[in-house]
């Protein structure tokens, strides 16, 4: 795969920024609304929970690091997330919902990976097509006769 190195360091990266992410987020859910200036909530374990699922994209991000011939399928999750977080943020911020400093949110999560994530899954996608067309038999073919 061209650029295998880059998407090994890429996926490394992002595996650790999302477990350390998470881990924080479970320990302090209120740290985002603090540093917004928004009203702290009143239901932090919505946002330790969404640590606690952004650290378990850390653990696929680095199986990705460990065979980018194989992590387009994974990559192409986190890359819809990372596009459809960033839209749906900027709804709250046109209807007033959330302040413009809740970008922070995505520009870290999500903005900066766009292009390292959309190279990887353009130079992933010959080997995730390839394997999708021609899949391995699980269990040898059946026995006739």
């Amino acid at each position: 795969m061209r650029r295998a190195r880059l998407h090994r360091a890429t996926f490394v990266a992002a595996g650790v920024y999302n477990i350390l992410w998470g881990c924080y987020a479970v320990v302090d859910p209120q740290w985002f609304f603090r540093v917004t200036g928004m009203t702290e909530s009143n239901t932090p374990q919505i946002f330790a929970t969404l640590g606690m699922v952004l650290g378990l994209y850390g653990i696929l991000y680095l199986e990705v690091a460990r065979v980018p011939s194989r992590g387009w399928l994974i990559a192409a999750v986190g890359m819809t997330g990372k596009i459809l977080g960033p839209l749906g943020l900027l709804w709250l911020i046109v209807t007033g919902t959330w302040p413009v400093d809740s970008v922070i949110l995505v520009s870290t999560n999500d903005l900066m990976w766009w292009i390292p994530f959309g190279l990887y899954l353009k130079d992933a996608w010959p080997s995730f097509h390839h394997d999708f067309q021609t899949p391995e038999r699980s269990s040898p073919p059946e026995r006739t006769g």
